[in-house]
């Protein structure tokens, strides 16, 4: 790295996810990053504080790309909205298929949110749009986890596809310091107005709810075509 460059955090970040991209997780390496940029180890410890902040942060780059503002046009509905939330997601998977699995397998902040969507600003604003649009606030969190497991199910299963390994690291990140599964992470929600109200309906387990719908939907859908 030219001497006039300045190393920073996102420049390691970038570096840590073409590891990724290449290897996997486990082809990040400090000592192959400092090569890259050719700085020596230690100074790569003045902006990340070693491998598992490293990740955190690629993780959190990922959260921030899904965040990006998106098309006005599109979301002025909520169906617009949630197409276009899916396809930028989509759109993050296929680019990095390897970093996305490790964005959907962390621990996120705090139990209650869900990946891919893991930002706290990202599910406020994902509950006010629903809730700006008629959802009362049962339905505006069961659409959240019923949406994010939609994504779920079907972006690890073609990240996996596309070469990735979706089983989780042999040891978790614990971003936000969430002790799973029933404490919450230390980030402060206070602002975050939507997420305050309706945090005891986002942390109640849904999944066999969940499961048993998308079951069901999914006879209904067979059983229309195989009438047609």
């Amino acid at each position: 790295m030219p001497e006039h460059e300045e190393l920073d955090r996102e420049r390691v970040v970038a570096v840590a996810l073409e590891q990724i991209d290449a290897g996997g997780p486990g082809g990040v390496s400090l000592q192959g990053i400092a090569a890259r940029l050719g700085v020596p180890v230690p100074d790569l410890y003045r902006v990340v504080t070693g491998q598992e902040d490293l990740l955190e942060a690629v993780v959190a780059h990922l959260a921030s790309r899904i965040e990006a503002p998106l098309d006005e046009q599109l979301t002025r509905s909520w169906q617009g909205y949630l197409q276009a939330l899916a396809h930028r997601t989509r759109e993050v998977m296929a680019e990095h298929p390897r970093a996305f699995a490790l964005l959907a397998t962390r621990h996120p902040a705090a139990p209650w949110l869900r990946p891919p969507l893991r930002s706290l600003s990202l599910v406020d604003d994902f509950l006010d749009r629903l809730i700006g649009h008629g959802f009362r606030d049962a339905s505006a969190v069961r659409t959240y986890q019923d949406f994010t497991s939609f994504l779920l199910g079907h972006l690890l299963l073609e990240s996996s596809m596309r070469g990735a390994e979706t089983s989780p690291p042999e040891v978790a990140l614990d971003e936000g310091r969430a002790e799973l599964p029933t404490t919450d992470g230390e980030q402060d929600v206070r602002e975050h107005a939507h997420l305050v109200r309706l945090r005891p309906l986002l942390a109640q387990d849904t999944s066999e709810e969940q499961f048993e719908t998308a079951l069901e939907t999914l006879l209904n859908r067979l059983e229309m075509e195989l009438m047609q």
